[in-house]
């Protein structure tokens, strides 16, 4: 012992095992006096290679064990060979699994020797040994007493020997990897030896142990399910049906010869879900079983998953055929109608997925953003889409196809290298965390001890938890950052003519990649990217940072090339404004928000190609949500003002312009928050309605100051404007034209027939000036609701509208008053309307038997003739069954019968008027929720279909498919199928209440 160990020097030894890195130093000094006594303590060189580990203290905990088990030989060549010392030392410091094994078997301490590259002999010979087996033997058969027990020994003492060269840097990740896969593979080898002796007539089939995964990609981690397939066929002259029997057993067998707890614990799980129709599917099948399927069932992930296929045991020669036949159906899966689709879904699982990992997913390795999945997703996908045609991409490996997808520039250079350095490192501390217990995991530690082993172990000494966390962070970030970009990025050098030498995509690799990324026309897309990314120009430079990123976020969209082209000409129009392109560069909300907005709606791309401006309002939710009418209303009308002082040539037409790029900025912002899902169905009609309102209020305003103009005078008459049906609802779509009725009261002492005249001069000119040429979506005013429709005069006196409706108004008339609300022009006559037109509507002691017979047989007729010829009756969403119609009708007949003595039915909203009646116990509270998802359904369906389409329809698409998928996307469902479903099931339902409660039926 040297003098330094002495009693009296201990406070010079407890700060040297401090500075070696012993977290325990008083506990170390104890175990280190303990072991001196006994004569198994170590020397100075011994301690400072345990100070060299990832955790000293666990090393020497191990180091303690072992020295008095392996005898005074293991002491001397730890003395002699400063190699052996190392790895031996490097083990224990980071796996207290390890040293468990080797206080078990303190003979294997030996397969860590200098010069010692691990035991003799290939990893199946020595496995097949170990069982009892004969490695030369075509079939070899385990003899063996305790054969699982001796397979596991042996196993772990190669593993030993492995993690000795790893953890001190003699083999690298990839070399790791393969090892691992390879051990694996003899492991399955003398597994199936040990299934043989258990399984008499076992001679009678022949089996192939097909890897998958990991272990197929020869990447294998220290502890990982193990993925197999299993193929087999009868020998000659052998019945398939029994020889298919026998080769169940015997795989059962070998699954189990791996996975039995022992004494020594067990390998690993062989785990066969990816077969076949997975656990649902047979355990064995045929090789004509096996290529019937995956010609005729097999998904595109199925065949992902083949990308790794290989043959790890049992017959080589069926395993080698499985392969020559399985292979080229692989590479033609992208040939597959539903190909782009299954691409799609797939990616946007992972994405899905990874926004709803939870806290505890951060620290995930293999699932975590930035982890392990996200480069090998990618790399996969990539292979899957050119790998059909570049044979040099097929590679099971990961970072072999990255480095060949470099080579042939489907990935940029440098983002390889970063994935792969990346991928190096996540793989490396993956490994550190599954050796320390021998157990599968991915997750990184969360307390200190466990951090620190980590950081230490990747020769991080300063600060090892901060390092590793900010080390591991950065590599995270960095996989997540190029996973995000890494379909996009190559596209634009295929067509962007950068400088440099690197590979890069040629036009038909370039084209092949759009299409699996759901680009219908893929030259037009190519064009697009090659006019924004073209030149030197600062904006170029800033559009070749953006649209790798964006390119997926318009894939995600329903219809990417509509939403690239309406970038494009967003971009054109607004390309030498200096905060365009700087808004999407640095506010990452803007621009994704842009590239769902136009990849799903015609309708909002129309309004911004417009008004490409009101791009600054995609920032925030504050600023997409519906400004209050009374905003708007005196924005408007001070714009009216502004041009009625400023004079100009066409002053009314100056002004309506004004009023209606109000409107199109409005529209769009309600567009968007809906789109975004920012707004419910009631929200969006109150704001359609209220920017409505005030265009026609302030086109109001502009007639009055026009006509008044003309006639150098003041208006004879007061005007008020009532508005009916949806837009009297507060209930306007995007596509509904303004229902309305003009009133006029001539001023006291006014000539009535110049007041007349003026008040249907003022009406003309406000249909007029609303329907103008303008690039904005029409707001048609529809006047046909008024008295003897279009027979009758446009405008009326109070007067009239009263000896009308006291002598000659029919029960329908009386309906549609339900929906009349006055609410602009002239305050005090809008007041005198809702005042004569409410007796009306709403008339003393409700309607009687006749006018409920005479409005059901008007609604039975307008379902046999209103609806047009040929079309699906039950997708029409306004005049279907379980539709709007069915739905306002029934509240409109409660109004009509009720709302004289229930005063809460006096209201113009649908919604409202059926929470009315469940309140006043006239509708069961059942019924009126079913009317209000069916008429909410069918309210948002007609909604969708606008933004998507741009024009009206009141029918759901069933021809077109991308159509009807976009509208299903917009709803939020996941397919169109599911969109049908739904709304048939809402309709079926509500038909029912309808039947009971309008026509009365049982």
């Amino acid at each position: 012992m040297t003098e330094s160990w002495t009693s009296d020097r201990r406070p010079s030894l407890a700060g040297r095992l401090a500075r070696l890195g012993f977290t325990h130093a008083a506990r170390a000094e104890r175990l280190l006096a303990e072991a001196e006594r006994d004569g198994a303590g170590p020397g100075d060189a011994l301690l400072d290679a345990l100070g060299g580990t990832a955790d000293p203290d666990l090393a020497l905990d191990g180091l303690l064990r072992l020295l008095p088990a392996a005898g005074g030989e293991l002491r001397a060549v730890l003395a002699a060979e400063p190699g052996t010392r190392e790895r031996l030392t490097a083990v224990l410091g980071v796996s207290a699994a390890l040293g468990d094994h080797l206080a078990r078997h303190p003979d294997h301490w030996r397969v860590l020797r200098d010069g010692v590259a691990g035991p003799l002999g290939s990893p199946r010979a020595d496995l097949l040994a170990a069982v009892g087996a004969d490695p030369a033997a075509p079939e070899p058969v385990a003899l063996g007493e305790d054969a699982l027990v001796a397979l596991r020994v042996a196993y772990r003492r190669r593993l030993l020997a492995l993690a000795g060269r790893d953890l001190i840097g003699a083999a690298d990740v990839a070399e790791v990897a393969a090892e691992l896969a390879d051990l694996a593979a003899a492991a399955l080898e003398a597994g199936l030896a040990v299934a043989r002796a258990e399984v008499p007539g076992h001679e009678a089939c022949r089996l192939a142990v097909i890897g998958m995964g990991k272990c197929g990609g020869r990447e294998l981690n220290y502890v990982s399910d193990v993925d197999v397939v299993f193929v087999a066929e009868a020998r000659d002259g052998q019945d398939e049906d029994a020889a298919l029997r026998t080769a169940t057993r015997l795989a059962s067998a070998m699954m189990r010869a791996c996975s039995a707890t022992t004494e020594e614990g067990a390998l690993w799980e062989v785990d066969a879900a990816l077969r076949p129709e997975g656990r649902s599917g047979p355990l064995v099948r045929t090789l004509a079983s096996h290529r019937a399927y995956y010609e005729r069932w097999a998904k595109t992930w199925e065949f992902q998953a083949l990308l790794k296929a290989r043959p790890v045991a049992g017959d080589a020669d069926l395993g080698a055929r499985y392969l020559d036949t399985i292979t080229p159906i692989v590479w033609k899966a992208g040939e597959g109608e539903g190909f782009v689709e299954d691409v799609q879904d797939m990616r946007r699982r992972v994405e899905a997925d990874l926004n709803q990992r939870t806290a505890d997913s951060e620290r995930q390795l293999k699932l975590g953003p930035g982890g392990l999945r996200d480069v090998e997703f990618a790399v996969q996908l990539l292979q899957l889409v050119h790998g059909r045609a570049d044979e040099t991409l097929r590679s099971p490996t990961t970072l072999d196809a990255l480095a060949d997808l470099s080579r042939g520039g489907y990935v940029a250079r440098d983002d390889a290298a970063a994935l792969a350095s990346a991928y190096r490192f996540l793989r490396r501390v993956e490994h550190l965390v599954q050796l320390h217990r021998l157990r599968r995991t991915h997750l990184v530690p969360d307390d200190e001890a466990g951090l620190r082993r980590l950081g230490r172990a990747l020769g991080l000494r300063t600060d090892p938890v901060g390092e590793f966390t900010a080390l591991w962070r950065r590599h995270a970030r960095e996989v997540r950052r190029i996973h995000e970009k890494l379909f996009y990025r190559p596209l634009l050098r295929a067509v962007a003519r950068l400088p440099g030498e690197e590979a890069r995509l040629t036009p038909e690799a370039a084209r092949v990649r759009l299409e699996a990324l759901g680009y219908a026309d893929p030259a037009g897309a190519l064009r697009h990217i090659e006019a924004l990314t073209a030149g030197v120009s600062r904006r170029a430079a800033i559009q070749r940072t953006l649209l790798p990123v964006m390119l997926g976020w318009f894939a995600d969209a329903p219809d990417p090339d509509a939403g690239l082209l309406g970038f494009r000409q967003v971009s054109d129009a607004l390309g030498t404004t200096p905060w365009y392109l700087r808004l999407l560069r640095d506010e990452v909300t803007v621009a994704e928000r842009m590239a769902w907005v136009l990849g799903s709606s015609r309708y909002a791309t129309d309004l911004l190609l417009r008004a490409p401006e009101a791009v600054a309002l995609l920032g925030s939710d504050t600023g997409l949500a519906p400004r209050p009418q009374e905003a708007l209303r005196t924005e408007a009308l001070a714009a009216v003002r502004r041009h009625r002082e400023g004079g100009g040539d066409r002053p009314a037409e100056e002004a309506a312009g004004v009023v209606r790029a109000l409107r199109r900025r409005e529209l769009f912002r309600v567009a968007v928050a809906d789109l975004l899902g920012l707004v419910d169905v009631r929200e969006v009609g109150e704001a359609l309605t209220g920017i409505s309102a005030v265009t026609v209020e302030a086109a109001l305003q502009v007639a009055v100051n026009k006509i008044e103009m003309e006639s150098r005078g003041p208006l004879p008459t007061r005007v008020a404007v009532v508005a009916m049906g949806r837009f009297g609802g507060h209930e306007l779509g995007y596509g509904s034209d303004a229902d309305v009725m003009f009133v006029h009261d001539p001023l006291p002492g006014a000539d009535e027939r110049a007041a007349g005249r003026a008040a249907h001069a003022v009406a003309e000119e406000l249909r007029r000036l609303l329907a103008l040429p303008a690039p904005d979506p029409p707001l048609v005013i529809d006047p046909n609701l008024r008295p003897e429709g279009r027979q009758g005069p446009l405008v009326r006196t109070l007067a009239s509208y009263a000896a009308y409706y006291a002598r000659w108004s029919e029960p329908w008339e009386a309906q549609a008053l339900l929906r009349a609300d006055p609410m602009i022009g002239d305050p005090g006559l809008c007041e005198r309307f809702r005042a004569l037109i409410d007796p009306v509507r709403w008339p003393e002691d409700g309607i009687g038997e006749d006018a409920v017979r005479q409005i059901r047989r008007l609604k039975a007729r307008m379902e046999s003739e209103r609806l047009p010829r040929g079309v699906e009756r039950r997708l029409h969403t306004k005049l279907g069954p379980g539709g709007l119609a069915d739905v306002e009708w029934v509240a409109q007949l409660l109004q009509l019968r009720y709302a004289h003595e229930v005063p809460a039915l006096r209201t113009t909203r649908t919604l409202d008027a059926l929470d009315a009646a469940v309140k006043a116990r006239l509708l069961d509270a059942e019924d009126a929720e079913i009317l209000a998802e069916a008429w909410c359904m069918a309210t948002r369906v007609r909604g969708a279909l606008m933004l998507v389409r741009g024009r009206a329809s009141d029918l759901l698409p069933t021809e077109h498919h991308r159509e009807r998928s976009s509208v299903a996307r917009v709803l939020g469902y996941p397919g169109t199928g599911d969109l049908l479903e739904d709304y048939r099931r809402h309709a079926r339902r509500a038909r029912t209440v309808v039947d009971r409660v309008f026509y009365g039926a049982e």
